[in-house]
This record gives structure tokens, C-alpha cells and sequence, in this order.
């Protein structure tokens, strides 16, 4: 048996229980444990390269750092959007890693170029890209000298000893001290930026941003990009959510107006909105662009008398809503025992809550529990509103 055929017998298999049963003689355990997992890695994150045959996967840490599929596709609309395709001469992937924007971004430009320190990253990419479809691109290790159309950088978030890190002068490279030179060339720098970093702090520190892009994955935020240029100026940001429907919010940064300020009622329409609304901090934006009214300054749910399409975020039908006296709770809760529950701006915690209201997590159910704007608490009992 070789290694390839161990591989494909075993990888639905728990990686470290295969560990324990030993492997024929010959094998390669160590290297086809790493394959196994990496598939597995895949099937969830990397999907097109799950279904490729003859792919390596490194180990465990690169395979949980590089983007999702989905959101690679994401960066290649970013680019396909602000390059124009006569002038997508030349890009470089400045930090390599597995190589999955990369996968995405070089066929969009005449000569691509993957620059790694790491030699085992180089190899499999060596190995893996013509595989994907890349088959014109170059490989080597840093420095690269040269001008090009886009450069793409994602830093990495940790230190010497292996803890994550978030701010910009934290990772490496260090961008702040590359930005000038390579926005020098007069191209596009896109650089791929920790979740939990600052938007406005990387603003006063990332020169020439043109666009801020906050990108969720299902519902969880994963990653922020900023768009980088010599001429850039008056920044937008936008806001997307990736998935099975994808939602997306575009609004200038520092242009929102105050929030309007309404109430909710039996039978309006709730919003909620995505991860990436909120990570950017432009959710009153949402009343001008949507007109919808915030239930609260403080509270991040919105409320409307009409279903409003393309909202960036769920939407849900109220059919109840009481405040925390025992009577009115009983009377809202009736005979429910399971619900999804979340809290905005509220003085206790989802756990706390749920174990007060006696409720198991799950159902078609959905439980806001909030402060209105004459500063009352209130639970708000919603259906998701169908499409």
C-alpha cells in the first residue's frame, strides 16, 4: 500500500485514533495523518479543494489560518471591481501561506508572482496550484523587488512564542513599514487584517485607504481587508456577510447620522444586523439607507411596520413582546420550552437569561430580550420572516 492509497482508505477516519491503530509497513504515518486532517480541514473550509485529487495540506496551524474559500472569492470581486483588466499586469502574494487567495487572484493578472519564507509552504504550492488551475506563476522567497498592479499581504497574528496577536505593528510583516514603499509603485495594496483589530485605529495608521471591507462567514466575522492605493481618499466601508444568503452594506466611514428611534409592536418586522455591520460600527447607518427606526440607541435592533429585502441581517416577525414581570412573562412564554435567545443591551447574560426563563436552546422560536427607548426592559418574542 502507498501512502496516496493509505490516504484515500483512512481520511474520513478521526485522525487520532488512526494515530493509534499503526499503519502498514512503509507508510508514511506522520505525513498521511497531516493529509487526513488537512482534507477534513478542507471539506468544511475549502470545498473545490477537497474535491481535487492529488492536493498536500500542511500542517494543522496553516491550514486554520488561510481564508475560507468562500472568502477568497470574495477578494477576487474586490479586485475584478477596482483593477480595470488592461491594467491587471502584475500581482504578488507577499505572504504566501497555503496559498488560497492567492489561488483565486492570479489568474486575474498577466504574471503572479507567490513569495513564502516558509520552504515547505513553496513546495506544496509548487505542487497544488497547477492542480487548482494556476499554471503561469512564479514562486521564490522574500524579498521580492519589483512593481506591481496588486500586491496582497496577510501579516501574520502571532508572536515569536505562538500567541495571537492583533495589532498591525504586532504582526509580520510589519505593513506600517512596508505601506510606503509599496504604494510607492502606484498600484493596489490589499492586506487581509485580524478580526478583532480596531477599524478606526487602523485607519489613523494604514495610509491611502480606499475601502474597508468587513467580511463575515455564516454569521461570524472573519476577517477585515483594507483596499490600499497613493490616491486613495474618503474611505468606504463594506459590510458583507458570506454564506447561503449573502448580504451586503456599503456606507461611507464618519458619514452616518444619528439613529432614528422608534417602537416595536405586534406584528412589525425586527432586524437584526449581521457581524459585520456591527464589527464596523456603522448599524444607524441602517435607518437612512433601510428606514428602519432602532428600538434603542444602545440596542442594535431595529424595527419596521413592512418586510424590507436585502437588509444586511435576519429579519424576524414579532408576534409578542412583555416586560420582565412574572405574570406577562408567563403569559408571552406560554407553554415554550426551547428558543433562540439573544441579548442587546441588557443587563444580563444569554446563560443568566436562559436559566431564569427555564428554557432549553433551540426551535423555531426566537427571544430578544432589550432596552427600550424609555429605558424598559422588554422581551421581544419573533418568527424568522419568510423570504
Amino acid at each position: 500500500m502507498t501512502n496516496e492509497e493509505y490516504i484515500r482508505a483512512n481520511r474520513e477516519e478521526d485522525a487520532r485514533l488512526l494515530a493509534l491503530r499503526g499503519a502498514p509497513e512503509g507508510i508514511d504515518v506522520r505525513w498521511c495523518l497531516q493529509q487526513v486532517e488537512g482534507w477534513q480541514l478542507a471539506r468544511r473550509k475549502l470545498p473545490t479543494w477537497a474535491r481535487t485529487e492529488g492536493l498536500w495540506y500542511p500542517v494543522r496551524l496553516s491550514m486554520e489560518q488561510c481564508s475560507s474559500e468562500a472568502a477568497a472569492q470574495y477578494k477576487r470581486r474586490i479586485v475584478e471591481r477596482l483593477i480595470p483588466k488592461a491594467e491587471r499586469r502584475r500581482m504578488a502574494d507577499l505572504t504566501g501561506g497555503l496559498g488560497v487567495d492567492f489561488w483565486q487572484l492570479a489568474t486575474l493578472f498577466g504574471e503572479a508572482t507567490y513569495v513564502e519564507t516558509v520552504a515547505e509552504l513553496r513546495r506544496l504550492a509548487l505542487h497544488n496550484l497547477p492542480l487548482l488551475g494556476v499554471t503561469d506563476f512564479s514562486v521564490q522567497a522574500p524579498p521580492l523587488d519589483a512593481a506591481c498592479s496588486l500586491f496582497f499581504l496577510d501579516p501574520a497574528r502571532r508572536d515569536d512564542v505562538g500567541r495571537k496577536t492583533v495589532a498591525i505593528e504586532d504582526c509580520s510583516p510589519n505593513v506600517i513599514d512596508l505601506q510606503d514603499r509599496l504604494l510607492a509603485h502606484g498600484g493596489w495594496l490589499m492586506v487581509k487584517l485580524s478580526p478583532m483589530l480596531d477599524i478606526r485605529q487602523a485607519l489613523r495608521q494604514l495610509r491611502g485607504v480606499a475601502e474597508v471591507h468587513v467580511v463575515s462567514v455564516e454569521g461570524e466575522c472573519k476577517e477585515l481587508l483594507f483596499a490600499m492605493h497613493r490616491d486613495g481618499k474618503a474611505p468606504t466601508v463594506h459590510c458583507v456577510n458570506l454564506g447561503t444568503e449573502e448580504d451586503t452594506f456599503v456606507c461611507p466611514i464618519g458619514g452616518v447620522r444619528p439613529a432614528v428611534v422608534g417602537r416595536a409592536a405586534i406584528g412589525a418586522y425586527l432586524y437584526e444586523p449581521n457581524a459585520s455591520v456591527l464589527k464596523a460600527g456603522v448599524q444607524d447607518g441602517l435607518c437612512e439607507a433601510y428606514g428602519v427606526a432602532k428600538l434603542h440607541a444602545m440596542s442594535h435592533l431595529f424595527v419596521a411596520d413592512r418586510r424590507i429585502e436585502g437588509f444586511p441581517g435576519r429579519c424576524f416577525r414579532i408576534v409578542g413582546m412583555s416586560d420582565f414581570g412574572k405574570r406577562n412573562l408567563k403569559q408571552l412564554l406560554g407553554d415554550l420550552r426551547k428558543a433562540n435567545l439573544t441579548v442587546r443591551n441588557f443587563p444580563s447574560s444569554v446563560a443568566d437569561l436562559r436559566r431564569r426563563l427555564r428554557l432549553a436552546e433551540g426551535g423555531e422560536d426566537y427571544l430578544f430580550a432589550t432596552t427600550l427607548a424609555d429605558g424598559s426592559h422588554a422581551l421581544l418574542r419573533g418568527l424568522r420572516a419568510e423570504d
